[in-house]
């Protein structure tokens, strides 16, 4: 591993005293922080209100489904904590995203995808009729 102390996340709009997060600490990603984006992209594209408020829901729902599942992990761990190790673990898993930067500085394997039976007789048909 690259660096051996563990780094620690700090949740952002973590509900506050009253229970409920405020507005302006519960969102990563703000409409503003969004049309740069979409304007790196592409300067002349506009995006509709609507448009942006569901991406806006998107990237919160994703957000949140990413450190509630980080969070159980690093309690299976026993740890109070919520490392960057939790987060990559779930990125990796359920949505093969790996980030480039964080964690251990090893090569990763790339992973072939194992051929069944009935594919390979599909590709073999497949080639059999385009050399007719």
């Amino acid at each position: 591993m690259a660096n051996s102390t563990p780094t620690a996340l700090k949740v952002i709009g973590a509900p506050g005293p009253a229970g409920r997060s405020s507005p302006e600490g519960s969102q990563v990603l703000t409409k503003k922080k969004l049309q740069d984006l979409v304007r790196e992209i592409d300067p002349n594209e506009q995006l509709d209100e609507d448009v942006e408020e569901m991406l806006l829901q998107i990237a919160d729902d994703f957000i949140e489904s990413v450190v509630t599942a980080a969070c159980q992990l690093a309690r299976h761990r026993k740890s109070n904590t919520l490392e960057v190790k939790d987060v990559q673990l779930h990125l990796e898993r359920q949505w093969n995203m790996w980030i480039p930067g964080y964690g251990s500085d090893e090569i990763r394997p790339f992973k072939k995808a194992c051929t069944t039976e009935a594919h390979k007789q599909r590709m073999a048909l497949i080639r059999k009729t385009t050399k007719k």
